[in-house]
């Protein structure tokens, strides 16, 4: 009775083993293009980010989860292919991040800085937006981003004044 058991148990922990492996082996197959933007502040500083370009259901189900680090000035657009409100979390994401709401043109509507490492809170837009960039925690203090501010590249054309 207590072989069998532990069996059972053990049966039970290789499964659970498996079932994480083959998850984290099919994340792993998602590939992301890169793309240049910039992020022109209030101030009128341009700073050049390198992002990678979530665009398709299974690169914005993955996003950063499971990276353990990303180079300073780098980040991930999630495009949305459409204006509506979005909700994100940190399940799975080792790092801390700022997040940029941003509509259709381009312009910055709303920021959550510092968002938790593994949070399943819910991180809420606030109002229709159509892109995401997480950027490294402490990147909008650095960069001194505030709502009004506007990220330009191939995605998003540059604003008329």
């Amino acid at each position: 009775m207590v072989v069998a058991r532990n069996l059972v148990g053990k049966s039970a922990l290789l499964a659970l083993f498996l079932l994480f492996a083959l998850t984290v082996s099919s994340l792993a197959d998602v590939q992301f293009t890169r793309d240049t933007m910039r992020l022109v502040t209030a101030d009128k500083a341009v700073h050049e980010l390198t992002v990678e370009l979530a665009v398709d259901p299974a690169q914005r189900e993955q996003g950063l989860m499971f990276r353990t680090s990303m180079a300073p000035d780098h980040g991930m657009l999630f495009d949305f292919g459409e204006t509506r409100r979005v909700m994100m979390w940190m399940k799975n994401t080792h790092l801390p991040l700022d997040m940029l709401f941003i509509d259709n043109r381009g312009i910055v509507r709303t920021i959550h800085e510092d968002a938790v490492p593994f949070s399943e809170a819910i991180i809420d837009s606030g109002e229709p937006v159509a892109f995401v960039l997480e950027l490294n925690a402490g990147t909008v203090k650095r960069l001194n981003v505030s709502p009004g501010d506007r990220l330009e590249g191939s995605r998003i054309p540059a604003s008329r004044p």
